[in-house]
């Protein structure tokens, strides 16, 4: 199975469980006219603490297999060991996927690794619960490592204490590293996680699309608000078929010679930019080694919070009203910062070497 397209993105729908063999049917008929690939549902669901729901079991696969051969659509589910991954095959699962939570952990990604060795079964791999793209690498490579070729991965967002309008925070820059280093890798994006909530659905899932992403991924329930697992972020194959009707699908390149034209040259204007930029930050740095030379002879600690204070203020007041955004200045003023204060140190370094 291919996990791009080139006319559409490539969408993965269905409940997040397998709840009753009526709701997956109910579900699957409501998806059959809209562009669907691929019918999930969870029928084993890892769960923070016992007693919640956690899935129906090999039970679940039976039913969305009857319910995909209804619809005529293969059929996914999520697999976290060995035991899964056997029931998933005996029951003719089409496509399986690896949660955050089994990514995570290397030794259970080797173990269904090697219990999928000599199959051609597609896998699709989950970003691990914490924002770690080596990790997240490491489970695609293990399972390459015994000839699985039919690969992709999907983003679902990262764990995050910090106050938030989603339930994982998307993290953009790791699934856009992964694809830097992984171009061959399809890359689905499941906006539902990442929102945790249905409203958020449509400006994530756009934004993917944006980014180049391959594919979504989205949790649809005949009744969401009854759903046994993960309500808030279901909908129904109606607003799921809102959601995609509403998409603007991009490509990644434009035919016309014009468009290639002008983008280079706006391109070019770029690298020249970044040029300069580098230039004067090579300078910048060779001024914070004189003080720190300076700073050296005449026994002052590197770092100067009351002077850090200074420059943010002063570099926020110079941007005032301009097309920058302090999030922005703020991390890169705290990255100059941070090389500064690392090649100060070296100066320092090098001068108790030297006496030595």
């Amino acid at each position: 199975m291919e996990f791009r397209r080139k006319d559409r993105p490539f969408v993965i729908a269905g409940p997040c469980s397998a709840e009753t063999r009526e709701q997956v049917l109910e579900t699957a008929e409501g998806l059959k006219t809209l562009n669907v690939d691929l019918l999930r549902a969870g029928v084993w669901k890892p769960r923070t603490r016992p007693g919640n729901f956690e899935g129906v079991g090999e039970e679940g696969i039976e039913w969305l297999k009857e319910a995909g051969a209804k619809i005529g659509k293969p059929i996914a589910v999520e697999v976290a060991n060995t035991l899964h991954v056997e029931l998933a095959l005996k029951g003719g699962v089409d496509v399986l996927w690896i949660g955050a939570r089994t990514t995570v952990n290397p030794f259970m990604v080797q173990e269904i690794a090697n219990a999928l060795k000599g199959t051609d079964v597609p896998v699709l791999v989950k970003n691990p619960v914490n924002p770690d793209v080596e990790l997240w690498i490491g489970a695609v490579e293990r399972l390459q490592s015994v000839g699985l070729t039919k690969l992709g991965a999907i983003h679902r967002g990262f764990s995050t204490f910090q106050k938030s309008p989603f339930r994982n925070s998307p993290n953009w820059n790791i699934p856009i590293e992964l694809k830097r280093r992984m171009p061959e890798l399809p890359i689905i994006c499941d906006p539902s996680h990442i929102c945790g909530n249905r409203e958020l659905l449509s400006e994530v899932a756009q934004k993917a699309i944006d980014l180049n992403m391959d594919g979504l991924m989205l949790e649809t329930h005949r009744d969401p608000i009854k759903a046994w697992s993960d309500a808030d972020q279901q909908v129904t194959p109606q607003e799921l078929e809102r959601i995609l009707s509403e998409l603007v699908w991009r490509n990644p390149n434009s035919a016309d010679l014009e468009v290639k034209a002008k983008l280079e040259q706006l391109r070019a204007t770029i690298d020249g930019l970044d040029r300069d930029i580098l230039d004067l930050l090579v300078e910048r740095l060779s001024v914070s080694r004189s003080i720190g030379e300076y700073k050296r002879e005449h026994n002052i600690t590197i770092l100067q919070h009351q002077r850090w204070n200074e420059i943010l203020h002063d570099r926020e007041a110079h941007v005032q009203g301009k097309d920058l955004s302090l999030k922005f200045l703020h991390k890169f003023l705290e990255a100059i910062h941070e090389e500064s204060i690392q090649q100060q140190t070296q100066v320092m370094n090098s001068s108790k070497a030297k006496s030595a």
